[in-house]
């Protein structure tokens, strides 16, 4: 469920092309936790 809701309400980074190397704190915390939640929503 919070999967689900991650990908409606937050940007998707990997679509816009951004490098990860000049993404700000703000991207590279958002990018962090989206991944998070994927990591455990598989396990």
């Amino acid at each position: 469920m919070l999967a689900k809701a991650n990908k409606i309400v937050l940007p998707s980074y990997t679509k816009q092309g951004l490098d990860l190397s000049k993404a700000s704190k703000i991207q590279m915390a958002i990018f962090g936790w989206k991944v998070y939640v994927t990591k455990n929503a598989l396990d």
